[in-house]
């Protein structure tokens, strides 16, 4: 579609979805959102910018292909499992590691909560792209 209305709606639509996105995912631990939505709301995002500008365009403004996203992201997910795993507890308990504060519990709260959702959100980005990439493809 080569519409100037849309495509120039979609520069700012889509940078302003995916840092919806982005707080989605991170507001996602203590409130509803995480991961899943967040990966739904970036894909729309892409997906709204592909239809103004084309398949071909959105592939190149990716620069990964979606297929390694999804497995990026499962990899991830799984892997912060297994760290709890590892660590003697029961998979996927949440364990956190403050940077910066020292042991006092005062830097910043890292978790393999937050690496979880962020390996959700990748796996639903490439795999919604994936298939939206499949269909329009045909």
């Amino acid at each position: 579609m080569n519409s100037p209305i849309l495509q120039g709606a979609t520069r700012i639509l889509a940078a302003l979805i995916l840092l919806f996105s982005v707080y989605m995912l991170l507001r996602g631990h203590n409130e509803p959102g995480g991961g899943f939505i967040a990966g739904l709301i970036a894909s729309a995002a892409l997906i709204l910018f592909a239809l103004a500008w084309g398949v071909a365009e959105a592939r190149a403004s990716l620069r990964v292909a979606p297929a390694k996203l999804a497995a990026a992201g499962g990899l991830l997910a799984g892997g912060s499992g297994a760290v709890a795993l590892l660590s003697g507890l029961a998979p996927f308990t949440g364990l956190w590691l403050f940077i910066g504060g020292g042991d006092d519990g005062k830097g910043l709260p890292v978790s393999t909560v937050l690496a979880f959702d962020i390996g959700v959100y990748l796996a639903v980005f490439g795999s919604v792209l994936m298939l939206f990439f499949a269909l329009e493809d045909d």
